[in-house]
C-alpha cells in the first residue's frame, strides 16, 4: 500500500522545457533561480522529489515547495515573492523633490550638492539621501568635460570625414595622421614598489625630466596599422619628413587621403606646394575643437595609457624605444576601430547637447 500524497508530476511542452534549460544554464541570472529551473526540469524527468533533494543537497520539502510553485504558476512561480516589511517613510513627492532639488538648485553656499548638505537641507538622514542618489545615477560632484565646434563648416567636414569612414574610396588608402607632443622622458626618483595581493603598485610622486619627444602617427583606418616615427620637434619641417615617410610607404598606385586637424604646421605654404606636385593627396581637416572625431586620437590614448604614463625613463632615447616597441607588437596583432556612427547620428546627439544646454539654469 502506498505511503503519502502521490507526487504531482511536471510535463513540459517544448518552449517550457527551452526556457528552463537557458534558465538552467544562465550565468548571470541569480543563482536561486537557475536552482530552482533545474529542480524543474529534473522533476519533468520523472525524478522523485528525494532523489534530487539528495543529488542537489537540498531538503526534500524544498524540492517539493517549488514542484508545486511551478505547476501553480509556471515559470513566475520560480520567482522569490514579495514580503511584509517595513512601510515606505517617504512617498514618491518627497523623493522627487529632493532630487529635482540636487539636480535643478544649488546650495547657498557651494557649487553643488553633498549627500550631508541635502539632508541638512531636507531633514532626512544621510544614508536615506545616498540610496536615492545611486538609485536615480545622481552624482552632483563629478563633472564631465566637453567643448563644441565654433567651426562655420563643422556639418561638411564631419559628413566628409565620416563618409570616409564609413564607406572608403576605392583604390585609397584612409589615413589618420596627427602628433602627440611634448611626450616627456619622466624618470621617478625612487624605484617602484611592486603590486601584490592586496596592495597596487606604488611611485613616487616626484619625478625628473630628461627632455621630450613628439610622436608623428598615420593610423590607417582600414587596417589598424600605424606609421610612427619619433622627432624632436613638430615643426612643418618634422611634418613634411613624415609626409616623406607615408609617401615612401604607401604603395604608389593608391591615392592617399589625409585626415588632420588645423594646427598651422598642417597648413604651412611649404606643405601645401609639396601636397599639390602630388595631386594622389587629399587633405581632409577635422573640425576645430573636435579631435575626436580624428581616429588616431583613439590611438594616442592606447599607447599612453599602455606604453608611456606609467612608464619611468632615465633619457629621451629609451622613451623612444619604448614606444617603437609598442608600435612593433602592436602592429603585429592591429585590427581596425569599429567606427558605427553616422553622421546623422552624431549631429542629432549635438542637436540635443545644444538644447540641453540652452535649457540649463545658472
Amino acid at each position: 500500500m502506498p505511503r503519502g500524497r502521490p507526487i504531482a508530476s511536471v510535463t513540459l511542452n517544448r518552449d517550457e522545457k527551452n526556457q528552463l534549460l537557458s534558465i538552467a544554464r544562465s550565468r548571470s541570472l541569480p543563482h536561486g533561480i537557475v536552482r530552482r529551473a533545474q529542480i524543474v526540469l529534473a522533476c519533468a524527468d520523472g525524478e522523485p522529489n528525494a532523489s534530487i533533494a539528495k543529488r542537489m543537497k537540498l531538503n526534500p520539502m524544498t524540492v517539493g515547495k517549488w514542484r508545486r510553485r511551478y505547476l501553480q504558476q509556471g515559470l513566475q512561480g520560480l520567482r522569490d515573492q514579495l514580503r511584509p516589511g517595513r512601510p515606505r517613510a517617504h512617498e514618491d513627492e518627497r523623493v522627487a523633490e529632493v532630487i529635482n532639488t540636487a539636480l535643478q538648485s544649488q546650495p547657498p553656499n557651494a557649487t553643488h550638492w553633498s549627500v550631508r548638505a541635502m539632508a541638512e537641507h531636507t531633514g532626512i538622514s544621510k544614508s536615506t539621501v545616498q540610496r536615492w542618489f545611486d538609485l536615480f545615477g545622481v552624482q552632483p560632484h563629478r563633472q564631465r568635460h566637453f567643448k563644441l565646434s565654433n567651426d562655420p563648416f563643422f556639418i561638411e567636414k564631419v559628413r566628409d570625414i565620416v563618409g570616409l569612414y564609413l564607406n572608403p574610396p576605392d583604390h585609397a588608402v584612409v589615413l589618420c595622421v596627427d602628433e602627440k607632443s611634448q611626450i616627456q622622458a619622466l624618470q621617478r626618483t625612487q624605484p617602484m614598489l611592486p603590486m601584490g595581493l592586496g596592495y597596487v603598485e606604488g611611485v613616487t610622486h616626484d619625478y625628473v625630466r630628461h627632455g621630450t619627444t613628439t610622436l608623428f602617427a598615420a593610423l590607417d583606418v582600414a587596417t589598424g596599422e600605424v606609421l610612427a616615427q619619433c622627432k624632436r620637434r613638430h615643426r612643418h619641417q618634422e611634418f613634411l619628413a613624415f609626409l616623406r615617410h607615408i609617401d615612401a610607404s604607401v604603395p604608389k598606385n593608391l591615392d592617399v587621403h589625409l585626415i588632420v586637424d588645423n594646427y598651422a604646421t598642417h597648413k604651412h605654404p611649404k606643405v601645401k606646394a609639396w601636397l599639390a606636385r602630388r595631386p594622389r593627396y587629399t587633405l581632409h581637416y577635422t573640425p576645430t575643437y573636435a579631435s575626436w572625431i580624428n581616429q588616431v586620437e583613439r590611438w594616442f590614448g592606447l599607447i599612453t595609457q599602455q606604453a608611456i604614463r606609467r612608464g619611468s625613463f632615465s633619457n629621451v632615447k629609451e622613451l623612444t624605444r619604448k614606444i617603437n616597441e609598442f608600435v612593433e607588437h602592436y602592429n603585429a596583432h592591429a585590427s581596425p576601430f569599429a567606427w558605427v556612427a553616422t553622421a546623422d547620428s552624431i549631429l542629432a546627439k549635438i542637436e540635443r547637447l545644444c538644447l540641453c544646454i540652452s535649457g540649463t539654469r545658472h
